[in-house]
């Protein structure tokens, strides 16, 4: 268990939607941390599409890139470097019209995995 990591000794791993990437930062798995933080990398052009964390909130905060959001009950919106979303759980969301390669910091509360 390392509770101190550099992000340049990460690795990129496959993201469940490809061709997005993650790097893990801290897992239950890994860490037996009560989060899930990762880094993602999504593509210009490149989507998440929609779905659901049934138990996990999802904290999103974009390091970089442009894009749009939707959740359910709030609609679409834009999305930059600087901003922060938090989907509660069971919310249906997803990231689309990547127009920036966007790279984000990404927490979820309980643990994904």
């Amino acid at each position: 268990m390392n509770s101190v990591k550099r992000e340049k000794d990460l690795t990129w791993e496959p993201h469940p939607f490809l061709p997005i990437q993650i790097k893990l930062l801290v897992t239950r798995k890994l860490d037996q941390a009560d989060v899930t933080c990762f880094l993602v990398k999504m593509p210009v052009g490149k989507e998440i599409p929609e779905h659901t964390h049934e138990i996990q909130e999802d904290i999103i905060f974009l390091l970089s890139g442009k894009g749009k959001m939707w959740i359910d009950g709030i609609g679409d919106f834009d999305i930059e470097k600087g901003t922060f979303v938090r989907v509660p759980k069971n919310t249906r969301h997803r990231i689309y019209d990547v127009t920036e390669e966007i790279l984000n910091y990404d927490v979820f509360a309980p643990p994904l995995f």
